[in-house]
């Protein structure tokens, strides 16, 4: 599942396309992967609610959440779940054979500076959605009351207040998206082999300076999974269907039985918080 900095990426990228653009039309082939809320109700799917003749102003994401904003207008979130893309050409909007071919559920028609773009948004496997408000201030409320700070921003104060007397393994923590929003199985295996600290390990047996490390290592390596376009293990692409490679920097996830990059031992794995995860015994405690 893109993690914080695919989905960053993926915001980054839609950036030149989307601002400013206006959205002239709005095709929905499938409703189940929607949902529009107006006046704190769930209204039927619309059009408007999906931006149809508003004019996008801003991109926002926290977490693993994307929105697209209007100018005082109606707001969208799009989750990407496992498969989900979204992606920008020049061609015209699909024709519905072709959108259930292709797993293509919505498509925007985006007009700016006299030019006429394309946005989808594809979903294979259908973990993902899109929602549909009737402002940003209202998919904030709905969407993002839950969630923990940003990972980019987070503090060793903040991971040791969340986690201290805690019984779970810290790996279980790391992924609760209430406590820190944007880490997942991924970026949670690599930030603790890069302290040394053992995802099985109990919050309560860690440090507050195991805590500050650990908070610096999740930034530097989210900062550095951005910088390289994010981790591609099967369907993640930007905007522009580009690729990342920051799956070629991971030193532990996917590695199990390989040897460790730093003391050479063998890399184990384990189930831990539903999530297959792999560690070094050696380098982590």
């Amino acid at each position: 599942m893109p993690e914080l900095p695919e989905v960053e990426r993926l915001r980054l990228s839609l950036l030149p396309h989307l601002l400013g653009a206006r959205v002239e039309r709005v095709a929905i082939y499938r409703e189940d992967v929607c949902e529009c809320v107006h006046g704190g109700e769930v209204v039927p799917t619309n059009a408007f609610a999906l931006l149809e003749g508003a004019g996008i102003e801003s991109l926002h994401r926290l977490g693993k959440h994307l929105a697209i904003a209007s100018a005082g207008g109606p707001a969208i979130e799009v989750h990407l779940g496992m498969s989900g893309q979204v992606l920008v050409h020049e061609g015209p909007l699909p024709e519905p054979s072709e959108a259930k071919a292709t797993h293509t559920h919505l498509a925007w028609t985006l007009r700016s500076g006299g030019a006429t773009r394309t946005m989808i948004f594809r979903d294979p496997r259908r973990f993902g959605g899109v929602w549909g408000f009737a402002s940003f201030d209202q998919l904030r409320e709905r969407r993002w009351g839950g969630l923990g700070p940003d990972a980019l921003e987070v503090t060793g104060e903040h991971l040791f207040e969340q986690t201290r007397g805690s019984a779970r393994s810290i790996k279980a923590a790391l992924l609760d998206q209430s406590l820190l929003a944007g880490v997942g199985n991924i970026y949670a295996d690599e930030s603790l082999f890069a302290v040394g600290v053992s995802p099985r390990r109990l919050c309560k047996r860690v440090s507050r300076e195991q805590c500050e490390r650990l908070a610096q290592a999740i930034r530097v390596i989210l900062a550095a999974a951005i910088a390289s376009g994010g981790s591609t293990l099967r369907d993640y692409v930007d905007a522009d269907g580009k690729q990342g490679a920051s799956q070629f920097a991971h030193k532990v996830y996917g590695r199990s039985g390989e040897a460790c990059a730093a003391c050479g031992g063998v890399l184990r794995t384990a189930t831990i918080a539903q999530r297959t995860t792999v560690w070094c015994p050696t380098c982590q405690k």
